[in-house]
């Protein structure tokens, strides 16, 4: 019967494994990276003002 190797039981294919993926990555240029902080940033802005907005809502409707 064959057994399934799970990669956490095998530390040494693990390591090597991430070692081949660190040296096929390839580092961002300045663009990119700026791209994708404008994106990040817009997003959390984005759920931050939906947030306020809806806190202000409530604050201002009282149910009663």
């Amino acid at each position: 019967m064959d057994t399934l190797l799970i990669p956490a039981m095998d530390p040494k294919r693990t390591i090597r494994n991430m070692a081949n993926t660190m040296k096929l990555a390839k580092k961002s240029d300045k663009d990119d990276y700026m791209q994708h902080l404008r994106l990040v940033l817009l997003g959390i802005a984005t759920v931050g003002a939906i947030g306020f907005i809806i806190q202000f809502v409530f604050s201002v409707i009282t149910f009663g």
